[in-house]
């Protein structure tokens, strides 16, 4: 028992349901250790962040910024070109929801689930 509520503090601290379902669904897809620069923005502002890791669906970010767990947020991802077998780069815009917040090496780790994209080649 004590362990059981050990994990749910952990998960609330880390903004997850105490269940941790359904961040571990969010989690099933392959995660790809891409650095890109990315402009965030929420209800509160636009941010500079830097991807860490990008999946089917969804990615985190490292920022200097917080983001409300369950807000909405829209951000773009510049991708080289090359990454997409194009000559020219791509540009992803994005609407999703914060799903994770938490402190890492004195930067905020925020992940969002994607809830829609476009692709744009510029």
């Amino acid at each position: 028992m004590a362990a059981d509520a050990d994990k749910a503090a952990k998960l609330a601290a880390e903004g997850q349901p105490a269940d941790g379902q359904q961040y571990e669904d969010m989690q099933s897809a392959p995660r790809f250790p891409l650095h890109l620069a990315a402009s965030v923005k929420g209800e509160a502002g636009a941010y500079s962040a830097e991807t860490q890791n990008i999946s089917a669906n969804g990615v985190l970010f490292a920022m200097d910024n917080d983001m409300p767990i369950g807000s909405s947020v829209d951000f773009t991802i510049m991708l080289p070109g090359e990454v997409m077998g194009f000559v020219k780069n791509v540009q992803i815009d994005c609407r999703g929801r914060v799903v994770r917040s938490f402190e890492d090496r004195g930067r905020r780790g925020v992940g969002v689930v994607i809830d829609e994209y476009h692709f744009e080649r510029t």
